[in-house]
This record gives C-alpha cells, sequence and structure tokens, in this order.
C-alpha cells in the first residue's frame, strides 16, 4: 500500500558507499563520513536560581540516534525542548544545518510521551495536521497521510478516533504525524513510556525498522537502560546539579537491531555500563525528590 515514495535521505547508515548492514558503526567512522545535523553548543538553562543543565555540548550526526538517559530532575526534556525551540536557553546555542535554533524551524518534529493527539481528529486528520500547517496541498496529503499510516502498521484506522485506539496505536499515530513531515531531527521524549512492557518493546522495534527504512537525526530521552543501549548509536549520561554530561558511551552493537540484540552479550556489557555509571546518582535524585 506504500504508494507514497519519499524522499530517501540516506541508502546506508554511513552516507558514503555501500556498507554491510550488520557491521558495528564506529563514531569516528560516523562523523568523518557525514556532517553534524544538530550542534549543542555550551548550553545552559535555569529556572529561577535552580540551574537545570550547564555546558552541555555534543553533535549529532544526520544519520545518528542519540540516547540520552539521566536521574529525573536532571532537564533531559527540557533539553529537547531547547532543541525543538519550543524554549531559549540561558547560555550557548543550538544549531541546526548550521542555522542557530530561536523558534521553533520546519525539518524538527517532536513524538511526546502523552501521544498528543487531538482527541477529536481522526487518525488521517492527526497524521495530516502537521502538513496542513506546513501548507501542503490537498493532493499531497493525500499521497503522504496513507504512506505514513501503513508505515506505523494503521491501515485500516484511518477513520478511527484516540479514544478507540490502545495507547500503543495512539503512539504509532503520533510517530506518523511526527513523519509525515518527513523531518531531519526527530525528538523523542520519552515516547514509550506510557505503554505497557510488551507494547514497548514492539514499538522499540517497530521505530528501528523505520529509522532503518529512513534513517535521520534523532535523539531520543528515555529512563530505560535497556531502550537506551537498544536504539542508540551513542548514550549520553546526564549528571550532576547541574547537570552535565558525565559520559558519552558508544553503542558498538551491529545493524539491524531486532529482538536478538537483546541476548547479545556486547549488549548486557553496555546497559551494566550505564546501569553502574548512573546508579548512584539516580538514588540520590530520588531522595531529594521526596524531600
Amino acid at each position: 500500500m506504500r504508494q507514497y515514495t519519499p524522499c530517501r535521505q540516506a541508502t546506508n547508515l554511513r552516507g558514503g558507499s555501500s556498507v554491510s548492514a550488520t557491521e558495528p558503526l564506529t563514531l569516528a567512522s560516523r562523523q568523518a563520513a557525514a556532517p553534524a545535523r544538530i550542534r549543542v553548543n555550551a548550553l545552559a538553562k535555569r529556572y529561577g536560581r535552580l540551574d537545570v543543565f550547564r555546558d552541555l555540548t555534543f553533535e549529532v550526526g544526520e544519520r545518528e540516534i542519540v540516547s540520552i538517559v539521566g536521574p529525573s530532575g536532571c532537564g533531559k526534556t527540557t533539553l529537547l525542548r531547547c532543541v525543538d525551540g519550543l524554549m531559549p536557553a540561558d547560555e550557548g546555542e543550538v544549531l541546526v544545518d548550521g542555522k542557530r535554533v530561536l523558534a521553533p524551524i520546519p525539518g524538527v518534529a517532536m513524538v511526546f510521551q502523552h501521544f498528543g493527539l487531538f482527541p477529536w481528529k481522526t487518525v488521517y486528520d492527526n497524521v495530516a495536521y502537521g502538513l496542513r500547517m506546513a501548507g501542503s496541498s490537498r493532493k499531497d496529503i493525500a499521497r503522504k497521510v496513507p504512506y505514513f499510516v501503513d508505515l506505523v502498521g494503521l491501515s485500516g484506522f484511518e477513520k478511527a478516533y484516540p479514544f478507540q485506539m490502545s495507547g500503543g496505536m495512539q503512539q504509532r499515530c503520533g510517530l506518523a504525524r511526527a513523519l509525515a513531515v518527513e523531518p531531519s531531527v526527530l525528538l523523542m521524549d520519552e515516547p514509550f513510556a506510557a505503554v505497557d512492557a510488551q507494547t514497548r518493546e514492539i514499538l522499540q522495534l517497530e521505530l528501528l525498522r523505520i529509522w532503518d527504512e529512513r534513517p535521520t537525526a534523532m535523539l531520543f530521552v528515555t529512563h530505560s537502560i535497556d531502550e537506551a543501549v537498544l536504539m542508540g548509536h551513542r548514550v549520553l549520561v546526564l549528571k550532576g546539579r547541574p547537570a552535565g554530561i558525565f559520559e558519552a558511551i558508544e553503542v558498538d552493537l551491529p545493524h539491524p537491531r531486532s529482538r536478538a540484540t537483546l541476548s547479545d552479550p556486547r549488549f548486557a556489557a553496555l546497559r551494566e555500563h550505564v546501569w553502574n555509571t548512573l546508579k548512584d546518582e539516580a538514588r540520590r535524585a530520588e531522595l531529594q525528590l521526596q524531600h
């Protein structure tokens, strides 16, 4: 059914000559092959006297998924909102394709934890919303919406309303809405946190499949260490008060990733490394929130 043929952003993960899909990609090879899509330079954010994070500096390649983990209250969602232009930073800058982000810009889409669907709109109209706001023609909308509805596995539910769908189906709809505008940057704010464990695993693998078909720059915020390692090419660990990047961990697992990745000994070793990096900080954050 996927009759609409979108602009492919890449034919392979490195952006150059064809490589094996099971070949692990090193950070150095990705950075050498493709320019950064997102640059965050010395970013800082404060709420009154509270310094949320300070001096955040990192890049995301144009075909790279970077996971972000950290204890509650370290500013993960705030960081995404700064990258999206929804919230101004107090210091530093965010650049997307070399242009400073001062307000929401075309080409950047966010998927929210709690779906963010319009309850009075059908699946079709929710997916079409961003296209209509961008001024797409009816002809373009009629071509693109069915394609992206099918891409996320919702064919046959175009006329359904959010209240008629499960949480997993609602999140698929939110993902289709973000993908329909064909963004160069996807910002994922704990997108699977509100669904049950089985649905979460299904959606993780579905998103990886979609990314393999349509690679883009992605920032993926999560509280789940397993999810961060499964999804990301790198994991940025935020720690401290104000938060900073304590460590950037290269995830040298092969692509395409699948359920079998979860039983890979290297996956277990990476998960343990991230957990050991975070566990003391997470406990301190929990005690601070309780008081």
